[in-house]
């Protein structure tokens, strides 16, 4: 079996089982990875005063990580510029807080350099090398510049937006064409897949192959769908855990009069925390009979708090949820319980098995992995509702979630008062249905659908120039 390296913009060097914080893409390697022997490669989360290339390398639980660290000028202009003040908005349908600057521009190009250089003493002629999301396009390139012959992958995390948001980037047809250097490119849903195909037919004149190909810019590449996983039964079994069960026994009795909703993301935009928190709100309004019979607990670790948007929208949801907890708190009870830091995964675990209604609402969201965790840690007896925002890629998997439009408060109020007043044989019925797909649609079918399938693509005899 080849070895394989996987790439990412961050390593998170694994933790011992149940420690980790929310992180989804992070599990997802590290179960990839104690699977095939090879290497996780990546940034450190560092700076250093000059990039030197030297490579710290560590073991962790398994799996071999090589890290580097990046100037201060690479973390604004590739992280905190490209990366997240213009990709992440673009592809989240966000254009509004897109910010076009060549310097970021710069910095991107040059930090895939750098990683492509870097990493390149590491390849063995038989490796697969597996690139992961929107930091890294162009890395491919890259690396056929460097005369990498290997299968090289690449799987988006992130939504592909409509070919009309994607040509409002300058140099879009060049970020597009870096793509042709992958053997396989992977997305999350299939509607993200034929919105790059929409792209790579309308924008840049190519056109499909049989077998799920795409050809432009004169190279031909493998495209497909491979919707990401948890493990599932890993996540179930965190229930048996000490933390697990005195987060659970914790808010268990702090509801025992009570219903739990729980939200778990990190604090972004593109979540539909401020949406989230109306439609509780539009809730607490409809029903004055169950207001003193619900409790909010929202968990929102706090993140990128260098870019602005993210500074701005932390100060409207201190706000937001302060108006609503004034307005409807009474001496011993407050609807809305806010919390700005990370919990480990069994204390998580704990939190969703004391919910009765788990409540995901992203406007875009590449998967969502929290609503798939939160189906995972349910008592099969006695199941909490789940509700998803139909943005979530997680929707063409989840249909028995009650899939709402996250910018409706009305649809958010409804489907609160649908979970609440849900029959224990229904609730059971839909989790039942849930958990079925998200055990058999877990990470190790993710992982060997996408290894697979680059497996079986020829190897590259001649290395790309471009």
């Amino acid at each position: 079996m080849s070895r394989l390296i996987v790439v990412s913009n961050r390593v998170t060097p694994p933790a011992a089982k149940g420690e980790e914080s929310v992180g989804g893409l992070a599990m997802a390697l590290a179960a990839a990875l104690r699977e095939y022997s090879g290497i996780w490669f990546g940034w450190s989360g560092k700076t250093t005063p000059e990039f030197t290339g030297q490579i710290q390398m560590q073991k962790a639980e398994g799996v071999t990580v090589a890290t580097v660290d990046l100037e201060e000028a690479d973390y604004q202009e590739y992280y905190n510029g490209f990366a997240n003040k213009t990709l992440w908005p673009l592809c989240h349908y966000r254009i509004d807080l897109a910010a076009y600057d060549r310097a970021f521009g710069e910095g991107y190009e040059r930090v895939n350099c750098r990683f492509a250089e870097t990493l390149r003493p590491l390849v063995e002629p038989d490796d697969l090398i597996w690139v992961h999301d929107y930091h890294l396009i162009p890395l491919g390139r890259e690396l056929r510049r460097l005369d990498v012959k290997n299968r090289i992958g690449f799987f988006l995390h992130v939504p592909w937006p409509a070919h009309q948001l994607v040509a409002t980037l300058p140099r879009h047809r060049q970020l597009v064409q870096s793509l042709f250097d992958y053997d396989l490119v992977g997305f999350q849903t299939e509607e993200y897949l034929q919105a790059f195909e929409e792209y790579v037919v309308a924008e840049a004149g190519g056109e499909r192959l049989p077998g799920g190909r795409l050809r432009a810019f004169g190279r031909t590449m493998q495209v497909g769908a491979f919707p990401i996983g948890i493990d599932a039964a890993e996540f179930a079994d965190l229930q048996r855990s000490p933390r697990a069960r005195r987060t659970h026994d914790i808010m268990a009795a702090h509801t025992v009069f009570r219903s739990l909703v729980v939200g778990v993301d990190r604090l972004d935009y593109s979540k539909g925390l401020e949406e989230r928190f109306l439609g509780f709100e539009r809730f607490l309004a409809d029903h004055p009979e169950l207001r003193r019979e619900v409790l909010f607990l929202q968990v929102a670790p706090v993140s990128r708090e260098g870019v602005e948007a993210y500074q701005e929208i932390r100060a409207r949801l201190d706000a937001l949820s302060g108006r609503i907890n004034g307005e409807y708190a009474d001496l011993d009870w407050n609807p809305i319980r806010y919390v700005n830091r990370n919990y480990r995964r069994d204390e998580l675990a704990g939190l969703y098995r004391a919910a009765r209604v788990g409540l995901v609402t992203p406007l875009r969201d590449g998967m969502n992995l929290v609503a798939k965790e939160f189906v995972a840690a349910q008592n099969p007896e006695n199941p909490g509702v789940l509700i998803l925002s139909r943005f979530a890629g997680a929707a063409n998997q989840m249909k028995e979630a009650l899939l709402i439009n996250p910018n409706s408060p009305e649809e958010i109020s409804e489907a609160l008062m649908r979970a609440m007043a849900m029959e224990l044989p229904e609730r059971i019925r839909r989790w039942r249905a849930l958990y079925e797909n998200v055990s058999r649609e877990d990470v190790t079918a993710w992982r060997d659908s996408f290894v697979h399938a680059l497996e079986g693509l020829e190897v590259r005899r001649t290395a790309l120039a471009s």
